[in-house]
């Protein structure tokens, strides 16, 4: 159960019956990118009757065994699939990589889990069209239809709807570009957002910033975490946001 007092997906039926009779629910993988938009999809998926949540995927950087852009170890990334009472599945990228090969290896994770009964694939994507588009593309034909749980939400609504409920980021990487290293590491929070610059999203979908949850709703358990080394490189900057035991 979690700790809003609903039941994990994992928890339900497949199919149940509603008000106005048998409701079918849908076999869905969840790209987690350890972020709080993917916390939030996953959040809100639970909340449809017509989803089943069967498990999260995460792609990681075989050089480094971490989110890329986040920088999440992958242990965190274990910590936090058992938080949310969800298996989880990764990906490994060889560092470097073409984008044909990247296409190549998720082709092959999507056909797996497709022959697995999987129905849908959902994102946290919030407006970057181009963005959707390549995934609607790459799932053409797959038998695995996409979802779009937060698509349009106006993302100062949105980071509110998650502030007010609890969930609890850090700052894992800043695009330097946009903002100063100085917001790396520290907690995405109300106050913060008051001091972003005009124009940077406050949910960060242009890139400016990427987060790590370690609370929320759809957590049965805090993560207990300690920011480590800050680190500049390639235009961004990185906080190490390394689990505690």
């Amino acid at each position: 159960m979690t700790k809003d007092g609903g039941l994990h997906s994992s928890q339900t039926a497949v199919i149940y019956w509603g008000v106005t009779g048998k409701i079918v629910r849908r076999r869905t993988l969840l790209s987690w990118s350890s972020g709080k938009d993917s916390a939030w999809a996953l959040y809100v998926l639970r909340q449809d009757p017509t989803v089943e949540v069967v498990g999260l995927f995460s792609v990681l950087n075989e050089r480094f065994n971490r989110v890329s852009m986040h920088s999440t170890r992958a242990a965190l990334l274990c910590r936090q699939a058992e938080a949310a009472g969800l298996p989880l599945h990764t990906i490994n990228l060889p560092d470097p990589c073409t984008n044909e090969r990247c296409d190549a290896i998720m082709g092959e994770f999507v056909a797996e889990f497709a022959a697995k009964g999987t129905e849908c694939i959902a994102f946290g994507d919030l407006f970057l069209e181009d963005v959707r588009r390549y995934r609607e593309k790459q799932l053409t034909g797959t038998g695995i239809d996409p979802l779009f749980p937060l698509w349009g939400i106006p993302t100062a609504e949105l980071a509110e709807q998650m502030l007010g409920v609890g969930l609890e980021a850090y700052i894992s990487s800043v695009d330097l570009k946009k903002l100063p290293a100085s917001f790396v590491g520290r907690r995405w929070s109300r106050g913060l957002l008051t001091e972003l610059p005009m124009g940077v999203d406050p949910c960060g979908e242009n890139g400016e910033i990427h987060t790590i949850v370690v609370d929320g709703p759809m957590f049965d358990k805090r993560i207990e975490v300690e920011v480590g080394e800050i680190v500049q490189r390639n235009g961004f900057a990185y906080a190490d946001i390394i689990p505690m035991n």
